[in-house]
């Protein structure tokens, strides 16, 4: 657990490939080990990034940096821009395409115990 600020450059974590994806990979900012209440990792998807259908008990806060995003929540489908965000309830089934005609880069903000609610 971090017990004093900690200062991150992006470009310096290790990026990773993201599982169930094509194209996506992922830099872990704050993990979940490290924080007591909330976790930031930065998504980066090449032009034909996608990552496939999934649900977990934690909620998602997802913020658009740079490129297009589609996601599905559910059978709804939102499309956003940079400087766009959106909240994922737990247990909803969700997926992410890029749309754009660029790499896309959004921040994921997830709890690090799981949602109480269902």
């Amino acid at each position: 657990m971090i017990t004093r600020p900690k200062v991150v450059k992006a470009n310096e974590v290790d990026i990773l490939p993201v599982e169930n994806a094509r194209n996506t990979w992922i830099r872990v900012l704050i993990s979940t080990s490290e924080a007591p209440t909330y976790a930031m990792r930065l998504f980066e998807m090449d032009i034909d990034g996608h990552i496939d259908a999934h649900s977990h008990p934690w909620e998602h806060e997802i913020f658009v940096l740079e490129g297009r995003v589609r996601i599905r929540v559910e059978n709804d489908i939102y499309d956003l821009d940079p400087y766009t965000a959106i909240y994922i309830p737990p247990n909803k089934i969700h997926e992410y395409w890029n749309i754009g005609n660029t790499k896309a880069k959004f921040l994921c903000i997830i709890p690090v115990k799981p949602t109480l609610i269902e």
